[in-house]
């Protein structure tokens, strides 16, 4: 911290002097100063530019209410800002100031409800406020933008829920401190804004970006994300992309439920242990190895982050491959769903899903099918040539021919004249006789179950 200005004004001249109407539009400028006591402004009109640079504040500035044009605060060390409601004509300044203070009860910077037509920069300004809010900008509308980059840190919570940020919040490189992990570090619900820069972000807590409506994009690459529970907790936004390349794997989990990114980019080394995306959608997915086949292996692998079984990221993942025009890699993803959605049902449920897998692939691999009617009837063709059959009506009928045999006793519709005409004397052969019908039946039923299956929910 930089030594205490040896010149000292009081915060009632101070106040005189920029609502001084004498002084017409000239900005007031005030540098290398303590302001002796607070700096009351509150409701003002103020009709010129207000500017302080490296000045020393013993009590919190307040503007609450307040009609103003820019006003600078640059360098400067002071308990607190309060600016809500306040109207600016141009931007608000804070660059590289210390604002808040450890043992206070309030936030560091209170701009609740103000309208800026300029931009907020907070560009390497250090917001000190433990155990509170640091920066407290619900429903702030702020035409410019927010930036909080070049060193920014903030000692609590940064909150702009509700806020309008046209310009878009910029923070990259910055750093959260709320001292627990469970705790919110960034608070962005419903926010409104074109873009969400996050690059680099360190925060020791939780982000927040529910229900935001993001223009362009939001972007957390090279971020460190330490917060517990849902370290990135995105229900319901809706942004055009999504950069999810974290530096390294947040601790907690990653919320995306019910929202909609048209793009995102990601990698799997840096997947958290557990996503929400159920109600996800997106229309293009950045790739996670050089092949398709690896790529759709990955991408089923992402799914399996999901804490509990939800149909829909399986079947938006399908949707994406198919539009993309790999099928076979959409059909594999259903096969998934089908699988993993077994494990889910009682006991009568999961035999009878073992069944159509074995069988069908649930329909997704209807020639499983024929590679069981290919092997059996085989194995019977072989089993009845080496015995001989007793005919039903002796001198009528086609000779005996083992292959059709058995190849008739599993098709059971239609017929190859071969079932009706012979008979076994033998127990054992009679037995894989029936066998092969009971099989017949089974596979001609999960065919059929399957392909409707696939038919009715696709």
């Amino acid at each position: 911290m930089s030594p205490a200005p040896e010149r000292s004004v009081d915060a009632e001249r101070v106040r005189r002097e920029i609502l001084d109407e004498g002084s017409g539009s000239e900005p007031y400028v005030l540098r290398d100063a303590r302001v002796r006591g607070m700096l009351r402004l509150d409701g003002a009109e103020i009709r010129r530019a207000v500017r302080f640079e490296a000045c020393l504040f013993d009590e919190a500035v307040s503007l609450e209410g307040a009609t103003t044009l820019a006003v600078t605060v640059v360098g400067c060390t002071l308990p607190g800002l309060r600016a809500s409601t306040t109207r600016f004509g141009g931007r608000l300044d804070l660059r590289r100031s210390v604002i808040g203070e450890r043992d206070g009860t309030e936030s560091a910077v209170d701009l609740v409800h103000a309208d800026i037509a300029g931009g907020v920069r907070l560009d390497g300004a250090h917001l000190v406020a433990p155990g509170r809010v640091a920066l407290e900008g619900g429903g702030l509308v702020a035409r410019g933008g927010v930036f909080c980059e070049d060193g920014f840190h903030a000692e609590g919570e940064v909150g702009f829920p509700g806020a309008e940020l046209p310009g878009g919040l910029w923070m990259r490189g910055a750093r959260i401190s709320v001292g627990a992990a469970d705790t919110l570090a960034f608070h962005g619900d419903a926010v409104k804004t074109s873009n969400v820069r996050l690059q680099g972000l360190r925060a020791d807590g939780r982000i927040r970006l529910r229900g935001a409506q993001v223009d362009d994009l939001v972007s957390l690459r090279d971020a460190e994300l330490t917060g517990s529970g849902s370290s990135l907790m995105c229900v319901g936004m809706r942004t055009e992309a999504l950069d999810l390349l974290f530096a390294q794997p947040p601790t907690g989990g990653v919320n995306l439920r019910n929202a909609h990114a048209s793009r995102l980019q990601d990698d799997p080394r840096t997947w958290p242990k557990t996503l929400g995306l159920d109600g996800f959608t997106y229309d293009w997915l950045g790739e996670t190895a050089g092949t398709r086949r690896e790529d759709v292996t990955n991408r089923l692998a992402w799914l399996r982050h999901q804490p509990v079984y939800a149909p829909q990221p399986y079947e938006q993942l399908a949707s994406y491959y198919r539009r993309s025009g790999h099928e076979d890699e959409a059909r594999r993803v259903l096969l998934v769903r089908e699988r993993q959605r077994r494990a889910t049902l009682g006991s009568a449920g999961r035999a009878w899903g073992w069944l159509l897998d074995a069988t069908v692939g649930y329909g997704y691999r209807p020639w499983i099918a024929g590679i069981w009617l290919a092997v059996l009837t085989l194995l019977g063709s072989v089993v009845f040539a080496a015995h001989n059959p007793v005919p039903n009506k002796k001198g009528e009928g086609a000779p005996f021919n083992p292959v059709a045999y058995a190849l008739d006793l599993m098709v059971p519709v239609g017929g190859l004249g071969q079932r009706d005409g012979w008979h076994w004397d033998e127990g054992t052969v009679q037995g894989l006789a029936y066998g092969l019908i009971a099989v017949g039946w089974i596979l001609t039923t999960t065919v059929v179950a399957g392909v409707t299956r696939t038919l009715s929910r696709n």
